[in-house]
């Protein structure tokens, strides 16, 4: 059976008299990527924002590895092993892409009592923020400015951040926004071989990809789930295919 890593339990948030999210529930696993789909407004990005922590729910609870976070904000729920990347790319340009892995694997080993020792000298910050470099496809690239890399190397680099605080459970927001065709197939591979071993969450509107890499679907519409299941399913649902795909589309 696969372990159940991160569970949303009947997630609901309101935003005054709006509901934004009616008793969401979601479960991933590791070693499989779960999708999140629905046309703008359904809301996904509500439900990864009350997942990472970013945005308390207004009912329901969040369960990792069993235990309870719901109460947890996003910096508690990242050293716990739950990791976020955004819709637009976050990180620092004028450093090198080393030195944007390193940042993220000292926030798990801070060393405040070494403040005049140089960071690139800590071994084990090191060779962790190098190891998410190879693991996110930018081997040979450690010493090259990160402003200097391709839109498509600059989704990666931010994906290699989250690989250096060891997260197990990968929120990914959109990482194939703005891409060409050859991009997104390797941020596809790249998905693939990262879901092995832990339990990713992907928001994604690149229909082929998420068809292409999806272990499971779940298709949201006016803040409630429409349906989960398989990508077969989600492919021949009628619901899914009126409420979101088109009549025509994958059908």
């Amino acid at each position: 059976m696969s372990e159940a890593m991160l569970v949303a339990d009947r997630l609901t948030r309101h935003f005054g008299g709006l509901t934004a999210n009616l008793e969401v529930c979601i479960t991933l696993e590791r070693g499989k990527l779960h999708a999140l789909l629905g046309p703008n407004g359904a809301g996904k990005s509500t439900c990864i924002n009350m997942l990472s922590g970013d945005l308390p729910p207004s009912a329901g609870r969040i369960l990792l590895e069993g235990q309870d976070v719901t109460g947890l904000d996003s910096a508690a729920r990242s050293h716990r092993g739950i990791g976020r990347s955004y819709q637009r790319t976050n990180i620092f340009p004028q450093f090198t892409v080393l030195e944007n892995c390193r940042l993220a694997a000292q926030s798990r080993r801070p060393r405040p009592w070494r403040i005049f020792t140089d960071a690139m000298k800590t071994r084990d910050t090191v060779e962790r923020a190098q190891a998410a470099i190879v693991e996110a496809g930018l081997g040979g690239r450690e010493l090259r400015k990160a402003g200097l890399l391709s839109h498509g190397e600059q989704r990666q680099l931010e994906i290699a951040m989250v690989l250096a605080t060891d997260a197990r459970v990968l929120l990914l927001d959109e990482p194939l926004a703005g891409m060409g065709s050859e991009e997104s197939a390797q941020m596809v591979e790249l998905l693939r071989k990262l879901k092995q071993n832990r339990a990713i969450l992907l928001v994604e509107h690149d229909m082929d990809a998420v068809f292409a890499v999806a272990d499971t679907i779940t298709v949201m519409v006016e803040g409630s789930v429409l349906e989960s299941g398989p990508p077969e399913q989600i492919r021949n649902s009628e619901d899914v295919q009126a409420a979101y795909l088109g009549e025509d589309e994958h059908g």
